[in-house]
């Protein structure tokens, strides 16, 4: 579904993202792990179309998208979300994901609007000010709603679970395991926490300083001696 070829991407003379080949399938569920300033979300934004790769290619569905405008990649079925939350200001929930529909596929489909409202149990709250009146895991919830709202084929979650205390985590984890075979998409998801992403996630990718270390199931990724020691400083 996606395929990335000797991605770079550089900012000045910082290399964020260095020369990453990676093959994403439409039933792929991955983890996305690295330190801080690894690269993580600058991967994510030249997948989406934030920021444009100084070098190397990107397909999605067999297609070039290395110069698509986000608006395409997302009708082409990439969606994502952000670290931070970010409503559309003085709308409802229910308007945050029509506006993302209409953005993300170009129409309008309100049954569905329904099905991800009560998937992301947002629905006693779709018509209240989605930038005021939410918690911290219901903004989280509207990210992943808006994203769905586009109808993606793959989605990139960026650090969803960050911030949530114990019992809204749990919760959300549950909501992401169904996510995949509700809504038929591959996941690639940022996330530190090695314990969530080893539970949630059959294959991890790890970054370290814009390059890809590592990639297979978590149990072998995670005793690697080079991942070992780009989170410890030594191998073992």
């Amino acid at each position: 579904m996606l395929e990335l070829a000797n991605v770079s991407v550089r900012f000045g003379g910082l290399t964020a993202v260095n020369d990453v080949t990676l093959k994403i399938a439409s039933d792929d569920v991955i983890g996305l792990v690295g330190s801080n300033g690894a690269g993580k979300t600058t991967l994510f934004n030249a997948i989406s179309g934030l920021v444009k790769p100084t070098a190397g290619s990107i397909r999605f569905g067999g297609r070039d998208i290395v110069n698509a405008p986000m608006y395409q990649r997302a009708r082409l079925g990439i969606g994502r979300t952000f670290q931070i939350p970010q409503p559309m200001h003085e709308l409802t929930v229910r308007e945050n994901l029509l506006v993302a529909q209409r953005f993300g596929t170009g129409s309008v489909d309100h049954k569905r609007i329904d099905e991800i409202l009560d998937f992301t149990s947002l629905t006693a709250k779709a018509d209240r000010a989605a930038a005021s009146e939410l918690a911290l895991t219901e903004l989280k919830a509207l990210e992943v709603a808006k994203a769905l709202s586009t109808a993606p084929q793959l989605l990139l979650l960026d650090e969803v679970l960050a911030g949530l205390e114990t019992t809204g985590k749990r919760r959300f984890m549950g909501m992401l395991r169904d996510l995949h075979a509700q809504f038929k998409v591959g996941i690639v998801m940022i996330e530190h926490d090695i314990e969530t992403i080893s539970a949630l996630c059959p294959r991890v990718a790890v970054l370290n300083f814009g390059q890809l270390i590592a990639d297979g199931t978590p149990d072998a990724v995670f005793r690697d001696p080079a991942v070992m020691k780009s989170y410890t400083g030594a191998a073992s």
